[in-house]
């Protein structure tokens, strides 16, 4: 059987068609990152009505990719949540009117879901271990004992990861994405020059806490008097985009402590969480899990623990919909079909 798979939970537009047997036959992102870069991060709005321009397109081309027509597909799995509402409504919108045309089943899945069975893409996943997800959106640790029985054991107290990567650019005015930036940045930049605070890293639980780092490179910033003058009523950001003279060396080596601050946090706790519970393999997945320093950071943890590790190909951590397809066939297979009342959920609780 052949399963179309949707997902438009963020700001990709992405459609993927996966065969039952678990093969990608084909993989389509359309990225908005040119829509959302004056902005600094993802405006909703912008998002719903871009998908709503893509997602025909983007269909007819994972289609096309596959060397099928629509009328070989055997099933239709869409993101339902957690997501922008605005966003996931035109994928769900679109894969219920599909499955209704085509009389094919539906399926709802959730986006974090998708993110840990993207593991299963390229290597040999086994049960039980500890997922990671590490994204935009969510910064999220699970106990994950089969593909049905997932657990939440951590979560950010405030900011994820990824935001925090965005905000943070958004103040140096390194441009957007922001892991994609300051990692650029911080390549040459020595990392321990600079000073800066891990938050819960030694704490007992598994969550985590990145408000206050973002708040500790702000006041930084402001120490050094990098910029020439700061509007303080609007979250701090600096007005002017370029850096006082002789200030500009600065910037790589704050982007640097800053993104060395966050995998340091993200290593322990998720190697914590895996000898805690006695798991012999950790999964970290999600869009920062393609950060470069962050998986070497991994592989070098999971060298020294003997912990073993899987981290899916960078195209397969970002939002895709080769992963809402790969989770897509567990549904398929145990019969867990959506009607078409399905609807958006916002935020999505794992017990």
């Amino acid at each position: 059987m052949n399963i179309l798979a949707i997902e438009t939970s963020c700001d990709e537009t992405a459609a993927a068609v996966v065969d039952d047997g678990g093969s990608i036959l084909s993989n389509i992102v359309a990225s908005q990152i040119q829509d959302h870069a004056a902005f600094g991060g993802v405006v909703p709005e912008i998002a719903s009505r871009r998908h709503t321009e893509l997602i025909e397109p983007v269909v007819r081309e994972a289609l096309g990719e596959a060397g099928l027509s629509v009328h070989d597909v055997g099933a239709v799995a869409v993101t339902q949540g957690p997501g922008l509402v605005g966003a996931l409504l035109v994928g769900i919108s679109y894969a219920k009117a599909l499955a209704y045309g085509l009389d094919v089943p539906l399926c709802g899945i959730n986006h974090l879901e998708g993110h840990l069975s993207a593991a299963k893409i390229g290597h040999d996943l086994s049960y039980p271990h500890i997922g990671m997800v590490v994204s935009g959106g969510h910064t999220s640790l699970y106990k994950v004992m089969s593909p049905s029985s997932i657990t939440q054991i951590g979560q950010t107290l405030d900011d994820a990861a990824g935001e925090a990567f965005d905000k943070v650019a958004k103040l140096l005015f390194l441009g957007y994405p922001g892991g994609v930036v300051i990692e650029e940045i911080s390549r040459d930049a020595d990392p321990e020059e600079i000073e800066f605070p891990r938050p819960l890293i030694n704490d007992e639980s598994y969550d985590f806490s990145f408000s206050g780092l973002k708040t500790a490179v702000l006041n930084r910033v402001l120490k050094e008097g990098i910029f020439e003058e700061m509007d303080l009523a609007f979250s701090g950001m600096p007005v002017e985009k370029e850096p006082k003279a002789g200030k500009e060396a600065l910037i790589p080596k704050i982007a640097a402590a800053f993104q060395k601050a966050v995998v340091d946090v993200l290593t322990a706790k998720a190697f914590k969480a895996a000898a805690d519970n006695r798991m012999e393999l950790l999964v970290v997945t999600g869009g920062v899990a393609s950060n470069g320093f962050l998986r070497e950071s991994l592989r070098l943890k999971s060298l020294e623990t003997g912990i073993r590790l899987i981290i899916p190909e960078r195209k397969y951590c970002t939002d895709n919909a080769a992963m809402i397809g790969i989770a897509g066939i567990r549904h398929v297979n145990e019969g867990r079909f959506a009607s078409l009342d399905l609807n958006a959920v916002s935020r999505w609780t794992w017990e």
